[in-house]
């Protein structure tokens, strides 16, 4: 049996239902077929979390991850296309990395 860590627990049905109200400042176990199947906490418990790992880590700042999905991504590429086409030759000489 897998352990619940969390005091409050609701099913994936009511969770539906209101997901916003479960993010509270506790950790809330969303229990799909009476097991674990994740936590919902606020973002203010998030950032405490983070910058509790980030102390017992000893770093200041945890890298981002660029993960965007495939409709950003095209986006993301739509626009580069766009500068690029309307740049100037003085703005294309004048790019540094």
């Amino acid at each position: 049996m897998e352990r619940i860590l969390a005091e409050k627990s609701i099913n994936i049905t009511e969770l539906r239902k209101n997901p916003a109200k479960y993010f509270i400042d506790e950790p809330v176990a969303v229990l799909s077929n009476n097991r674990p199947a994740g936590y919902m906490i606020s973002a203010e418990v998030f950032e405490e979390l983070i910058d509790l790992l980030e102390e017992k880590q000893g770093r200041v700042h945890t890298a981002a991850r660029f993960r965007p999905n495939a409709n950003r991504l095209s986006d993301i590429a739509e626009g580069g296309e766009k500068l690029l086409q309307s740049a100037s030759d003085k703005d294309l000489t004048e790019f540094a990395e």
